[in-house]
């Protein structure tokens, strides 16, 4: 018979209960296992990693102020960076839809880290023995353990998704400058508008991804103020008066970043606003990662009967009826990931303000949806920005074709005839579909075309103003 259909009997306050003899959690998450079997969906290492983190720092604050045994503290750290490792991923079984506050998460972590510091006791022939509650969880509660695991969680991504960003910006960028010859219509509306550069279209990309990001790394900062050594409530219950700032200072050398302590406890456990400003920051990243994706779709429209300004790199067939057909396929998963973002932070903010007295018990709620926005944001962004953006080609014929068929080059005649004569000009030359300067030459030649003080308009001067497409893209800083 596989060892996998063994079981052990597990006790906890409740009583007995069966674990599977190959797991190395406890009787509480084996009651959360069957109890919340809702979605399939287990904790990702963003959540794994900071909750063996904090296990880590509290094995060493509490030995370093006495309380803890060094044999059992030294066991606990060793087992802790195992899981850090990713060594125990499979044995976090805990579905995200749970009981409230994340008390399943915080058990599964402590009676796993203290089945591996048994093992390693056992090793050594000690006498001691570890107990998940007694000794992992020694002056911590799941009121101040899983707010801090989720900063800590969206913290130990932010770098990897700061330098995704700033690739997409500098190949954005690059964009730019190559196609910084390139002239085409502008449109508002819809509707045509004037001459642009495709190159200041790329560049305004780049600087909105730009923007974006800084506001992710402001964001971020509320993440830096944990509440952890509040225990219960915010009351710092059971823990040591040295215990929290001991805490913070050790996963600041754990985690590498610059951590603080909340100058308010209770306010750590009731309010998760560091979190919801967060996560807005991703959402807005995530918006303008919808328009850019929308504007890709649009500019490679057609080809035939579409815009087709851009050709976007050919990845994979488009269609299983349409010969040749190929569609925009990683602007198509990036609008996907991105929608999916938006409405994971409006979960995050209904999660937030659902908070009661002292603890929002949506935590986990919380936690998986950051979680799993930053995950589906670093890798869509990754593919978008490697196999759509960095291969992107302009095609600056269909540019041309358009730019000449815009009627909108009148406005460049503005100081010259003014506004409304401008806007006639422009419906008859829509009208007879010819050019602005056909329909300017024959109104000249019919002497029915003046400037603002009633002179005549010589056709030089309208194929100046005309002729310099090329100044007139000049401007908005961008060069």
């Amino acid at each position: 018979m596989n060892k996998k259909n063994h079981f052990r009997i597990e006790k906890d306050s409740l009583g007995e209960i069966k674990v599977p003899e190959d797991k190395l959690y406890g009787a509480q998450t084996q009651r959360a296992v069957e109890n919340f079997p809702i979605s399939g969906l287990r904790p990702r290492p963003s959540f794994i990693w900071p909750l063996a983190a904090i296990k880590l720092a509290a094995a060493r604050v509490n030995a370093g102020l006495g309380l803890l045994p060094k044999p059992i503290s030294e066991a606990i750290q060793e087992a802790s960076i195992e899981i850090m490792r990713g060594t125990w991923d499979d044995h976090f079984v805990v579905d995200p839809y749970q009981a409230g506050a994340g008390t399943s998460h915080h058990m599964n972590i402590n009676e796993v880290t203290a089945s591996l510091a048994n093992r390693i006791l056992e090793k050594t022939n000690s006498n001691y023995r570890t107990h998940p509650n007694d000794h992992v969880n020694m002056a911590q509660s799941t009121n101040d353990v899983i707010p801090t695991a989720i900063r800590l969680g969206c913290l130990w991504r932010l770098d990897e998704l700061d330098n995704v960003l700033q690739k997409t910006v500098a190949s954005l960028q690059e964009k730019s400058i190559e196609f910084d010859t390139v002239v085409k219509s502008g449109r508002t509306h819809l509707q045509d508008a004037v001459p642009i550069r495709l190159g200041q279209e790329f560049g305004a990309y780049a600087s909105a991804v730009a923007h974006d990001r800084i506001q992710i790394l402001q964001a971020s900062e509320g993440l830096c103020r944990l509440g952890i050594g509040g225990t219960a409530a915010g009351t710092g219950l059971n823990a040591h008066p040295e215990y929290a700032h001991r805490m913070v200072s050790e996963l600041s050398n754990i985690t590498g970043k610059s951590l603080m302590l909340s100058e308010n406890l209770f306010e750590s456990m009731q309010s998760m606003s560091d979190l919801t400003t967060f996560s807005s920051a991703l959402r807005t990243c995530a918006l303008t990662f919808t328009r850019i994706a929308n504007d890709f779709r649009l500019l490679s429209s057609g080809p035939a009967s579409g815009l087709d300004e851009i050709h976007l790199p050919a990845v994979q067939p488009g269609s299983s009826i349409m010969p040749g057909k190929v569609n925009p396929v990683m602007a198509e998963m990036l609008n996907m990931v991105m929608i999916q973002v938006t409405a994971m932070d409006h979960a995050v903010g209904m999660a937030a303000a659902a908070g009661q007295l002292e603890l929002n018990v949506m935590m986990p709620l919380i936690g998986y949806n950051l979680f799993e926005m930053m995950h589906i944001m670093i890798s869509g962004i990754t593919a978008f920005t490697d196999r759509c953006i960095s291969g992107l080609k302009a095609n600056p014929d269909r540019c041309r074709y358009w730019l000449e068929r815009n009627t909108i080059l009148v406005t460049a005649l503005n100081p010259i005839i003014g506004y409304q004569a401008g806007a006639k000009l422009a419906q008859e030359a829509r009208r007879l579909e010819m050019s602005i300067l056909d329909i300017a030459a024959l109104q000249i030649e019919e002497g029915t075309l003046k400037k603002l003080d009633g002179s005549p308009v010589a056709i030089e001067e309208i194929k100046t103003a005309l002729g310099s497409v090329d100044a007139m893209t000049r401007g908005g800083l961008l060069l």
